[in-house]
């Protein structure tokens, strides 16, 4: 009795390493809606972006990022420096309303992003760029 509750015990040991995780309740599926993207004087770029699913500002506001990295490289530059961002949410869908420069050199400033290295880190996260 004791030698089939062991071989029961293994068996439902292995076969639990065979089942699929299933994904959390309330997993993080951002729905990314679209980004406009306006130039408002020399190298002062207005995005902005919209979508669901976001879990905090936090998201919406990288949605932004990523639409400033890709914006920077398509222009010839290389950097950005974050100048301010609002975030409104309304109804489930969110808003981000982001403005940048952008710049062939390391801007001044404390909110400066590597343009290559966010856009690729964009990209490995499935976060879309203009």
């Amino acid at each position: 009795m004791l030698r089939a509750a062991v071989i029961s015990f293994a068996l439902a040991g292995a076969m639990a390493g065979c089942v699929q995780a299933q994904p959390e309740r309330g997993a993080f599926r951002p729905d990314y809606r679209g980004i406009d993207t306006q130039l408002l004087s020399g190298d002062l770029v207005n995005f902005v972006v919209t979508m669901a699913g976001a879990r905090t500002g936090e998201d919406v506001s990288d949605y932004a990022e990523c639409a400033a990295a890709q914006y920077a490289l398509i222009r010839g530059y290389g950097f950005a420096r974050h100048v301010r961002t609002n975030v409104e949410q309304q109804g489930g869908l969110w808003r981000g309303d982001a403005v940048y420069t952008i710049s062939p050199a390391l801007p001044r400033g404390l909110r400066t992003i590597d343009a290559e290295v966010v856009a690729a880190h964009c990209a490995e996260n499935g976060i879309p760029t203009v």
